[in-house]
């Protein structure tokens, strides 16, 4: 970078925060797989709205391109450079207030650099829940979940990210904000701007705040493992379920035996939750306390055990959290179909990979109540043929009338997948969004489109 450039954002957020060399900036421009990367001008620290928009301003009448960068956690290469042009990675996480709380109309709003679990406790502080949970929530922030729609295990009773969002504030293209900063249940004067940018990954504009909706928190809640024959047993349970418990299921997550045994592998510390094995589990969640009777009379119940503790509902959510990590190098679906279509994507899956790639293990897992199964597939051997494996997948979910992308966005990923994907008119109005909104192509390209 020139040091013209360079001397023009210190000016505007100081040296310390214009990281340039390699050492400081690594982290930044390589995504948390490992499997992208590429260089970077450099990588900027604004620690306000009004920073973000100057910086963008500036890197707009320069024709550098911006990547907007949350706590970097994402799995489809989105928040890293792509080495498309020339690029800066603008990093959120000194956006991280906390702005205010309003009880009375269950509202937080928060910057975008603040790390999920933070947003959950100032939430918990005042009385209140905020849904969005996943297994990232440690080091993610507010602003990547917003950008990619994060989904996570509470999805079944309180929706995706888009739905946990009532405003935004965020940085166009051209460094002028737009303060959409309305706490509104209803609004009804116009387009819903908002929803562009829930979901774009960061290729429209830089979200930097957030209006969130809070919930009441349920005065009790249960964990139960539950062991099971089958994906379809699965789908008729929480069907059973639902029918007696209402909207009281906040998760309901599908483990496959090959997932819990690498869980079992890698954390010395895991236990098996029951005596026996069995082919498939349900780890749920209830806003309510629940008798044990109940889940002894479903028929598709083999055995299960409800958490009669804290520390024992944390050590079964800890199986599902550690899966990610338990089989971390492997060629990796995220996907969507219809919560009844869910036994035979895998079986479908499973008998096509199964026929292309003898003997390579599967491990299916994921939040079967609204759908979105994450299915990996084989280990590091198999990652070069990663494009063989996906047509296989990808051909399932389609043949299912499901998306090959639920909640991990497209990124770099499945930038080019999409377009087999999608209808030719549906891709036309997305490209004609990105040139309204972002005409120079400065924001994040090389993703989604």
């Amino acid at each position: 970078m020139d040091a013209r450039l360079q001397s023009a954002f210190a000016a505007l957020i100081g040296e310390q925060n214009v990281l340039t060399e390699p050492r400081d900036t690594a982290s930044y421009t390589h995504d948390w797989r490992k499997q992208y990367s590429a260089g970077a001008e450099c990588v900027l620290r604004p620690a306000s709205t009004a920073e973000v928009s100057a910086l963008v301003g500036l890197c707009a009448r320069e024709g550098i391109a911006v990547v907007p960068q949350g706590g970097n956690t994402g799995l489809s290469g989105g928040s890293v450079p792509s080495g498309a042009r020339r690029e800066v990675v603008l990093s959120l996480s000194r956006l991280n207030r906390i702005r205010s709380i309003d009880v009375l109309n269950d509202t937080l709003t928060a910057e975008a650099g603040c790390v999920l679990a933070e947003v959950q406790q100032a939430a918990d502080a005042a009385g209140r829940l905020f849904a969005l949970s996943l297994a990232a929530e440690g080091s993610c922030q507010i602003g990547g979940n917003l950008s990619t729609n994060a989904g996570g295990v509470n999805v079944l009773r309180y929706g995706n990210a888009r739905e946990q969002v009532l405003g935004l504030e965020v940085v166009l293209a051209d460094g002028r904000v737009w303060d959409g900063l309305r706490a509104l249940r209803k609004d009804n004067s116009g387009y819903d701007l908002k929803q562009l940018f829930l979901g774009a990954e960061g290729t429209l504009g830089v979200i930097t705040a957030a209006v969130l909706k809070l919930h009441p928190k349920p005065a009790a809640q249960a964990s139960a493992w539950i062991g099971l024959a089958s994906p379809a047993h699965a789908v008729e349970l929480l069907a059973h379920l639902r029918t007696h418990l209402g909207e009281r299921i906040s998760a309901f997550e599908l483990v496959s035996r090959c997932c819990l045994e690498a869980v079992l592998a890698h954390d010395q510390a895991a236990r098996d939750p029951l005596p026996h094995a069995h082919a498939w589990y349900v780890l749920a969640q209830f806003d309510q306390a629940l008798a044990p009777e109940m889940l002894a009379a479903a028929p598709q119940v083999e055995d299960a055990v409800l958490a009669s503790s804290t520390a024992q509902a944390l050590s079964l959510w800890r199986i599902r959290e550690t899966i990610p990590e338990a089989q971390f190098a492997n060629v990796k679906h995220d996907v969507s179909v219809p919560v009844s279509r869910v036994p035979e994507l895998i079986a479908r899956a499973e008998a096509a990979l199964q026929a292309q790639f003898p003997g390579a293990p599967l491990y299916a897992f994921g939040h079967i109540g609204d759908g979105n199964i994450h299915f990996n597939v084989g280990d590091a051997a198999l990652l070069a043929r990663r494009e063989e494996v996906n047509r296989v997948v990808y051909g399932v979910v389609a043949a299912l009338g499901g998306s090959i992308s639920a909640e991990h966005g497209l990124g770099q990923m499945k930038r080019e997948q999409i377009r087999r994907h999608k209808d030719a008119l549906e891709m036309e109005l997305m490209r004609a969004v990105k040139r309204a909104l972002d005409p120079q192509g400065v924001m994040n390209p090389g993703k989604v489109l």
